[in-house]
């Protein structure tokens, strides 16, 4: 396991790997957004938080359809499958590294790139916990979206179009927890409790689903 570990965390850092690619795409969005919206600062606050958990999901995006298919063109998955070990263990174990080398990057970038939004520090502090406890659910829930596209080639915009909607409560937990501590009335613990509670379902439900969708992709 911590051979598999190491592999992944190799592979998601690498030139052209997810970390460098998932970074510059959360660059591009957060500094174009300013531009289209105009030099309004209140504005640019209001939004921030919507935006750069946006621009979150969409880099995490990028990198998924590379968690199984690699494995899969070079045998890696069969040899897998046919080691004994169980499959969602596994699973866990790439997911967690594909975390720790593209999500992780991106939570330590919010609070820089929260300076072209005009977020305060507290909002900005609010925002990166946020992205902390919900960054790892979406990688899980496109886990589910990888291993269900795996044996089809170019399935990125398909894997897109599955992970996007179960992604949404993620988004909306995440948002309303990271703008609840600029709205004075609005809690930010509940909101962030139910995206932990979402981040601990997708932590059961995710290797499971991924491992059968792998399983039946060998058949």
């Amino acid at each position: 396991m911590g051979a598999l570990f190491l592999r992944e965390l190799r592979l998601s850092v690498r030139v052209g790997g997810g970390a460098l690619i998932g970074v510059l795409f959360f660059l591009a969005v957060i500094t174009v957004i300013p531009f289209g919206v105009g030099p309004d600062l209140n504005l640019l606050a209001l939004i921030g938080p919507a935006v750069l958990w946006i621009g979150a999901l969409l880099a995490t995006l990028l990198g998924l359809d590379r968690l199984f298919q690699a494995d899969r063109d070079d045998g890696s998955l069969d040899l897998m499958l046919m080691a004994g070990r169980p499959l969602e263990l596994l699973v866990l174990v790439k997911c967690a590294a594909h975390w720790l080398g593209t999500g992780l990057p991106l939570v330590l970038a919010a609070p820089v790139l929260s300076i072209f939004l005009n977020l305060e520090p507290l909002a900005v502090g609010a925002l990166t916990l946020t992205l902390l406890a919900g960054t790892p659910a979406l990688t899980l829930i496109g886990a589910i979206g990888a291993a269900l596209t795996v044996s089809l080639r170019r399935g990125g915009l398909l894997l897109a179009v599955l992970v996007i909607p179960f992604s949404i409560p993620v988004l909306i937990f995440g948002v309303s927890a990271a703008g609840a501590v600029t709205r004075e009335p609005a809690p930010f613990l509940t909101p962030f409790l139910f995206l932990c509670a979402l981040s601990l379902i997708a932590l059961v439900v995710g290797p499971v689903a991924s491992a059968l969708a792998l399983r039946f992709s060998s058949d």
